[in-house]
């Protein structure tokens, strides 16, 4: 009885272990009101649609740094854009076309639209990853 009662405990830790932390820094945005957002992504048939884990803050000093903790390690994909206004929304023009600075991981740019998962998707090892988006 007493060692089903540690098993919990023991998964726990063991899942623990396995987790991984993403640094990220966000550059490049134009003037430093308004904050930075990001998103996560785990998979080409969720990015852009349904993020595993989303973020803002503040811009400082051109940018913003994010912290995300606990993390299977795996293939992931960033989106970020400088929310100039602090509207809480991706501005666009009337053709659609983002008029608020964005970017992605591996400052993937694509082609008449976003990037693909493919392009933007980095490695997140058990030991972590630290990495870098310019907005533009």
């Amino acid at each position: 009885m007493h060692r089903l009662a540690l098993l919990p405990a023991l998964l726990s830790s063991a899942a623990a272990s396995h987790a991984a932390d993403l640094s990220i820094q966000v550059d490049g945005a134009r003037g430093d009101g308004g904050s930075v957002k990001i998103a996560l992504f785990d998979s080409a048939d969720r990015f852009l649609k349904r993020p595993l884990h989303s973020a803002s803050a503040p811009v400082r000093d051109g940018g913003a740094t994010f912290a995300l903790k606990d993390l299977a390690a795996g293939q992931y994909a960033i989106a970020a854009y400088h929310d100039a206004n602090d509207n809480g929304k991706l501005d666009q023009n009337m053709m659609g076309i983002p008029v608020e600075a964005t970017g992605f991981s591996n400052d993937a740019l694509g082609n008449m639209g976003p990037p693909a998962f493919e392009a933007a998707r980095i490695d997140l090892p058990q030991g972590g990853n630290a990495i870098r988006i310019t907005v533009r």
